[in-house]
């Protein structure tokens, strides 16, 4: 079999909508280096509070994505089919699974701030500008999970413009706001890492209203109504429930591990998590490419399984895989040449910034990994239809191998806090055999329409 398909049709589809979800990541993970660069201007003690509240919220955005990958799944295979009622359907169960995880989290941080940051670091004044930010971030959660599921909906059926306009709103407003707020320029008053959550939920509530106003006024493929969101189908509900208890594992096996890794780092060196935030910030700049070519994948492989083009889906796999380890390899050269002049951006300690430093040459090795398994694991192997795969490799990679060693080696044999980056980041690399593996038997194809 060829390693590049020669169908323009794959090319016209697949870029398209890679194009948009990337420079939509773009925006949002340049939102998250101004704000860090911000608040890390402002103060490192305010910088480490932040970054443990937003481990929360990565482990709460990484399981709400979850939702919404299941429904792009599900969904894509019906609009492979030219069906959208299904899809719709399916959307009502996807929103409120996320609302309810949403307005649980809330609830969380609501009533145990302390806590919560407690976990993330023993030092009280970290925790005490990580309670003033929490204290109004909280209110964006339920608002994020609406986002999110309605942004899933649209793009189930190749819609994917929208998100990346109010991406370009949120850096503005977000952006603008935490400048004026933040720092107290302009004769505001300098509220610190409160005037970054403030930035953060005006943000929200804007991009929720645009999202919405879009779809119900705008989009022509779906005719969706407010009524959607109760329309449950019991059938179609069970499906997408089915479906999603793999995504959302996923989801929150992925946010817990990647938020010990700040616990790790935390209780090791005060220095650490500060470091660790910049570092890992910068790199899910440049990750965005892998998360575009996870996303795009997934709908262009799940519309291929729907049409019932098996031979397809076989070539498009071959394609994709050459394509990662291509965006694997450039982001790795990226990250390695911006690291030096980001970091001179931040205000940091000379013991801070050269651990920040550290990190990133270890994520410069470890991108290549995460490019390849990536997005051929949740693009490609989970968009034809095997959810469950994705579950059971992260169980054994990430919970019985990277969690245990590296609490091993930061706890019990001593090791600096960059080795322990590297095996926290070790699995990116290890996991690309078992994805090429099961990628390439294709056994992964499974229609999951009715």
């Amino acid at each position: 079999m060829q390693m590049l398909t020669k169908d323009k049709g794959f090319y016209q589809s697949f870029f398209k909508l890679f194009r948009m979800l990337v420079l939509q990541n773009v925006i949002v993970f340049s939102v998250n280096l101004a704000d860090n660069i911000m608040i890390g201007s402002f103060s490192e003690t305010a910088l480490s509070g932040v970054a443990a509240v937003n481990q929360i919220q990565f482990f709460f955005q990484t399981v709400i994505t979850g939702c919404a990958e299941a429904l792009v799944v599900l969904g894509s295979q019906y609009w492979g089919q030219n069906k959208t009622s299904p899809i719709k359907k399916a959307f009502a169960g996807a929103f409120w699974l996320a609302e309810i995880i949403g307005i649980a989290l809330f609830l969380l941080a609501a009533f145990f701030p302390q806590e919560i940051l407690g976990l993330f670091s023993e030092t009280q004044a970290i925790v005490e500008r990580g309670v003033n930010y929490i204290n109004i971030i909280k209110y964006t959660y339920p608002m994020f999970a609406a986002t999110t599921i309605l942004l899933a909906l649209l793009r189930t059926v190749e819609t994917v413009k929208i998100a990346f306009y109010v991406s370009i709103m949120t850096l503005f407003v977000n952006v603008g706001i935490n400048y004026t707020l933040i720092g107290g320029n302009f004769g505001a008053p300098a509220l610190g890492e409160r005037g970054a959550a403030i930035g953060t939920l005006v943000a929200r509530a804007i991009e929720l209203i645009v999202v919405l106003c879009y779809i119900l006024f705008k989009d022509k493929k779906l005719s969706f109504r407010l009524s959607s969101i109760v329309n449950i189908d019991k059938a179609l509900f069970s499906d997408y429930i089915k479906l999603s208890r793999s995504f959302v594992a996923v989801g929150a096996l992925f946010g817990a591990s990647t938020a010990l890794q700040s616990v790790v780092l935390g209780h090791m060196n005060d220095s650490a998590i500060a470091a660790n935030s910049v570092a890992t910030t910068l790199f899910q700049l440049l990750k965005v490419a892998s998360i575009g070519a996870a996303s795009a994948s997934a709908v262009v492989i799940g519309k291929t399984v729907g049409a019932g083009d098996i031979d397809k889906v076989r070539e498009y796999s071959k394609t994709l895989q050459f394509m990662y380890v291509c965006i694997g390899l450039l982001t790795s050269a990226l990250l390695f040449t911006l690291r030096v002049p980001i970091l001179s951006l931040y205000e940091l300690s000379p013991e801070t910034k050269a651990m920040a430093n550290e990190f990133l040459l270890v994520l410069c090795v470890t991108c290549i990994g995460t490019a390849y398994q990536m997005p051929t694991i949740t693009g490609i192997i989970r968009g034809g239809g095997d959810a469950n795969f994705v579950v059971i490799n992260d169980i054994i990679s990430i919970w019985g191998i990277v969690i245990p060693v590296s609490f091993l080696a930061a706890f019990k044999w001593g090791a600096s806090p960059t080795l322990v980056v590297f095996l926290l980041n070790s699995d990116q690399v290890f996991k690309c055999a078992a994805a090429a593996i099961k990628a390439n038997r294709y056994n992964f194809i499974k229609k999951l329409t009715r």
